[in-house]
This record gives structure tokens, C-alpha cells and sequence, in this order.
């Protein structure tokens, strides 16, 4: 992402937030259509579909290689809007769960996203090569610990 320019880097941000959100829609309206439909349940399949995300994360960083596609513009942006946010569908399946009105998490969402681009995208150079590598290990780890905890937090009636 070198050299790209400041209006390309606010399309990659307002592409991957739109990304994100546009994925916990989904996967909340999903997660509300199976609670109707199969009960108390839903929210453990939701949980378990963030730790099986998470567990693919990590094996997709245990055989990561290099990528070619340019994510400025076009299919490319598309395709990395996309790949980014499949996580967010199985967190937007098991949010409808957790109790937190889904305005509130879908806004911090956004910002979330907006702000984590600029900031990859500003200082990626710089920290790339000391943490980039591991950032899939990590949000993998972060997924299935997030699963865990949210069934946890369901099965013992705390959340």
C-alpha cells in the first residue's frame, strides 16, 4: 500500500467499515432468524461458528503467502473488503445474544474499523514487518477466546 494516495485510503476505509457492518447485519439478521426458529441454541452455534472462525484464521496464518491483488480499487478492494469481514458474520450471528443493542455495537463497529485502516494504513510501513505477521494469530486467538467467553457468559446467565 505503498505511495497510495489519501482519497484511496478513504475508500479502503469506507470500504472495509461498510465491509464490516454490512456483515454483522447479515449474520445478526441470520443469528435472530435461527433463535426463531431453533431456539436457545442459536447463540451457542453463533458462538461456535466465531471460535471455528478464529481456528481458520490461525490455520490460514499457519500457511499464509503473498498476495496480489491491488486493494486500492476495484475486484480487489471488493474481494479484501469481503475477506476481512467474514469474521463479523459470525460475530454478527451470536451479537443478537449478548444483550447489547445492536445501534450501539454496529457504530463501534465502524469506528473501530475506520480507525484500525487509518491507522494500518498510516503506520503499516513502519510496524508491518514487526507485527504483521502475526495479526492473524492474534485475531484468531482473540475469536475463539471471544466465543468462548460470550457462551460462558450465556451458559452461567451472567451476560
Amino acid at each position: 500500500m505503498r505511495g497510495v494516495s489519501r482519497g484511496a485510503k478513504i475508500r479502503i476505509g469506507a470500504s472495509f467499515a461498510g465491509a464490516e457492518v454490512g456483515m454483522n447485519l447479515i449474520g445478526a439478521g441470520l443469528g435472530s432468524l435461527a433463535g426463531r426458529v431453533i431456539g436457545d441454541v442459536a447463540g451457542y452455534i453463533g458462538f461456535a461458528a466465531l471460535i471455528g472462525v478464529g481456528a481458520y484464521m490461525i490455520y490460514e496464518w499457519a500457511g499464509e503467502g503473498e498476495g496480489g491483488l491491488d486493494l486500492s480499487r476495484g475486484w480487489g478492494l471488493f474481494i479484501g473488503s469481503l475477506s476481512i469481514s467474514l469474521d463479523s458474520l459470525g460475530i454478527g450471528f451470536s451479537i443478537v445474544y449478548i444483550g447489547v443493542p445492536l445501534i450501539v455495537t454496529l457504530s463501534a463497529i465502524a469506528l473501530a474499523s475506520v480507525g484500525s485502516t487509518a491507522l494500518g494504513l498510516a503506520f503499516g510501513r513502519r510496524f508491518g514487518a514487526a507485527v504483521g505477521e502475526w495479526a492473524g494469530l492474534f485475531a484468531g486467538v482473540v475469536l475463539i477466546l471471544t466465543g468462548g467467553l460470550f457462551a460462558a457468559l450465556k451458559y452461567f446467565h451472567l451476560g
